[in-house]
């Protein structure tokens, strides 16, 4: 696999429809994505002395992180509007490599800060609810 650029990393989000078109989100100067999933142990006494694991059981979920420099786009007004709601939303990641990843995501932290001479930032949290499909 080739290296890719942090700069094609792009959060996009839908525009709540059925079928829904993505916008990215602007700004953006950092994105970071977390894959987790708990494990459940079935380790017993025929194990022999080593963890077992249950394949397919656990809990997965995908986490999303971002910041960047806000700029008043109609998309982070969006992102604004559903972390005030606490509604779901369709969201898209884009990778250089052409792979892009989608599924509902919920905002559980979006915070505001800037410096008196310097730009005005953000910095969002998404949290995903249901399956993210690899497209």
């Amino acid at each position: 696999m080739a290296a890719e650029r942090g700069s094609a990393f792009l959060l996009k989000i839908g525009d709540g429809s059925a079928t829904p078109t993505f916008s990215t989100v602007a700004g953006l100067k950092t994105t970071q994505l977390s894959i987790n999933g708990d494990a459940v142990v079935i380790t017993n006494k025929g194990s022999g002395g080593w963890r077992e694991l249950l394949s397919g059981a656990g809990v997965r979920s995908v986490s999303v992180a971002a910041s960047g420099i806000f700029t008043g786009s109609a998309a982070e007004t969006q992102v604004k509007s559903l972390a005030l709601s606490g509604a779901l939303e369709s969201y898209q990641l884009s990778f250089e490599s052409g792979e892009q990843m989608q599924g509902q995501f919920l905002v559980t932290r979006l915070e505001y800060a800037g410096d008196f001479n310097g730009e005005r930032n953000y910095t969002i949290a998404l949290e995903s609810s249901g399956e993210v499909a690899a497209l």
